[in-house]
């Protein structure tokens, strides 16, 4: 019997500083890295996010995978410390490796180390910031869509919900919440 974690898409973030001058060489080490974890069963596509001034000094390297055991073969396997091994001149340190489900993506703030705070915290934000979204898209949007059929509406209002929620407010409630999401435990 599968359990709730084997059967769950699984996202790896992956963040890394390049050491100066070795950028153009990182690029062709992640073209290299990225055509042979294609090849793993369950591979759902790899996205790179380039360093930008100012914002964020690390490259951040995205693997999705259809479930955890299929993300471990990847990781333990040996092509990939085979290409780990060819990186070591072009980094300043280790891979700093985070694994992610559902929502969390959401929770990064641009120029800090990715790390995602607790579920619940994530789930609560999240439910506060839905709730307060659709009812504001619902009273701005409905008198412009009146005359559209039902399922056009959802669509129309589901998609700027989640573009909204993604490159607007998100990244703002998270920034704007730091100090609740990503607070010390004092256990």
């Amino acid at each position: 019997m599968e359990t709730a974690q084997e059967d769950q898409l699984v996202t790896v973030v992956i963040s890394q500083l390049v050491k100066p001058g070795n950028e153009v060489a990182y690029e062709a080490w992640v073209k290299d890295i990225t055509t042979v974890a294609r090849t793993y069963a369950g591979h759902l596509g790899t996205n790179v996010i380039r360093p930008q001034p100012g914002v964020r000094n690390e490259y951040v390297i995205i693997l999705r995978f259809d479930g955890y055991e299929n993300l471990k073969t990847w990781m333990t396997s040996r092509d990939r410390q085979y290409w780990l091994t060819q990186a070591e001149s072009l980094v300043e340190s280790e891979p700093h490796v985070q694994q992610m489900s559902g929502l969390e993506a959401w929770f990064s703030i641009p120029g800090q180390p990715l790390k995602t705070p607790p579920r619940y915290k994530t789930a609560l934000l999240t439910w506060a910031v839905v709730y307060t979204l659709i009812n504001l898209l619902s009273i701005f949007l409905s008198p412009l869509l009146r005359s559209l059929p039902p399922l056009i509406i959802s669509l129309i209002t589901s998609g700027i919900m989640v573009g909204l929620l993604t490159y607007v407010i998100m990244p703002r409630i998270t920034r704007l919440f730091s100090f609740w999401l990503y607070a010390k435990s004092r256990v």
